[in-house]
């Protein structure tokens, strides 16, 4: 049993996740981090669009598994990678939903970005 409060997207708190046809390009130190023309683009409030990439289209030997952990009432728990490029580290700047709830399921297996840590997000 949790205490962690779970709840609904509502009018008052929207949320949509829908698939964009666009490819979505992230980079890292000079370095494409991910590519995809799979990406789920998730519109949450008044948040900016969230690009989820899924991690197949992530290129993995790229990133290491944190310790950092937050929670969403609305998605659930998150996990965080740091991205290493050329030695040179961006802290926590991916994070993913490995049990998202099931409001927003369709975020299993896929990865965001912090855009303020990352290179670029760009939406070709």
């Amino acid at each position: 049993m949790t205490d962690k409060p779970i709840l609904e997207p509502s009018p008052s708190h929207p949320i949509t996740i829908t698939a964009n046809p666009a490819r979505v390009v992230v980079s890292v130190g000079g370095q494409v981090v991910a590519d995809s023309r799979r990406a789920l683009t998730l519109r949450e409030a008044a948040y900016p669009p969230v690009q989820y990439v899924p991690i197949a289209d992530v290129d993995r030997s790229l990133l290491e598994r944190t310790d950092t952990a937050t929670y969403c009432p609305f998605k659930g728990d998150a996990s965080y990678y740091t991205v290493t490029v050329d030695g040179k580290q961006s802290v926590d700047a991916v994070w993913f939903y490995e049990s998202p709830h099931p409001a927003v399921a369709e975020i299993k297996d896929h990865v965001a970005f912090y855009p303020d840590r990352v290179d670029s997000i760009v939406v070709e």
